[in-house]
């Protein structure tokens, strides 16, 4: 097995976990604040119950979302299955607006409006300190992962986090945080209408969940809406890509750099480059295969090598110069065919 599916894997194997303790915490928790709700009579309590079925919901699409992903390029999707797991990832995002923004807000504006009749609020107290626990240990869960992955490429956790392409770790550890807070929120809310008689707080603070559910949503769609259109690797990456390119013997210059995120583990890169006039095709052919292999071990995530053999700015002057008309061909940057020339393309068994 290679290292890169290793690595990728391994990684795939840890956001499952991570989801799934997620979804088993959620899926408790969610029942213990709708009865604890019911009880007491507290809106905020029924928000952080909806908060909480729309956390579940999110995390089984985030499962079906890792399971579906990891299906193996066939001849219909030479490229495999990756962005699939963006699709699924934005409809948890969706579900999270919907369950769990929708009707916090709606439920808090309600009681703004028409009031309500509190209960004991006891129960709701236990209820929100179990939940506390369960979901601090559902986010260290997901902390932890980040912080591994994040030494594993030497990167800044907090940096790592903010651009991860794991966008199923991100949803849990935004979630979860947001569920510590929503906690925090019906339980000021639960006092502040037990202090005061009044249900007024308790609306606030369902209102106030709903918010910070809208601002999840809208950073967890956003991801994956980018992901999905195409975004590259970092900056940082596209400089160490093109150091391994012209470090390769006989490649003089890379002329167009083109870098896709497919998936947390999975990275494509194509490039137009500049060879020295006078070698062979078998030269030309090694070389190709040097730079995949150099690419592949500075960088274990990049799967797919696409380089396309171009004439480079001196060959044309000199071709001009000359008097000639150089034949342009498919890939050579000019004319409209497929993107012909040598390409190397090694993807995974």
């Amino acid at each position: 097995m290679s290292d890169e599916k290793s690595a990728g894997g391994e990684s795939t194997g840890e956001s499952t976990f991570t989801v799934i303790v997620a979804a088993a915490a959620n899926l408790g928790v969610a029942v213990a604040k709708a009865v604890a709700g019911l009880i007491s009579g507290s809106s905020a309590m029924l928000s952080e119950a909806a908060h909480s079925v729309a956390d579940t919901v999110t995390e089984v699409l985030l499962l079906t979302s890792l399971k579906r992903s990891e299906k193996p390029a066939d001849e219909n999707h030479p490229l495999g299955y990756g962005p699939e797991r963006y699709i699924w990832a934005m409809l948890a995002s969706v579900a999270t607006f919907v369950g769990g923004a929708v009707f916090s807000l709606y439920d808090g504006v309600h009681t703004l409006m028409a009031g309500e009749d509190l209960g004991d609020p006891l129960v709701s107290y236990i209820v929100l300190g179990i939940a506390f626990l369960l979901e601090g240990y559902s986010l260290r869960t997901g902390l932890r992962q980040v912080r591994s992955e994040a030494a594993r490429i030497g990167a800044d956790p907090s940096r790592y986090f903010r651009r991860t392409p794991d966008t199923a770790v991100k949803a849990v550890v935004m979630e979860d945080s947001a569920a510590l807070v929503g906690l925090l929120l019906a339980a000021g809310g639960l006092l502040g209408g037990q202090l005061t008689g009044s249900g007024v707080y308790d609306g606030i603070a369902s209102i106030l969940i709903g918010v910070l559910l809208v601002y999840v949503a809208w950073v967890l769609g956003r991801s994956n809406a980018q992901l999905l259109i195409g975004r590259p690797v970092p900056q940082s990456m596209r400089t160490g890509v093109r150091e391994e390119l012209l470090s390769v013997p006989h490649i003089i210059e890379v002329l167009e750099l083109t870098t896709l995120i497919q998936g947390p583990s999975e990275v494509m890169i194509a490039a137009k480059v500049d060879f020295r006039d006078v070698v062979s095709a078998e030269q030309v052919e090694w070389a190709c295969e040097e730079a995949e292999q150099q690419l592949r071990e500075r960088y274990p995530s990049i799967r797919r090598v696409y380089l396309d053999p171009t004439p480079g700015a001196a060959q044309r002057r000199r071709a001009r110069t000359a008097g000639g008309n150089p034949v342009v061909g498919p890939g050579d940057g000019e004319g409209n065919g497929d993107g012909g020339g040598l390409f190397t393309d090694r993807q995974e068994d």
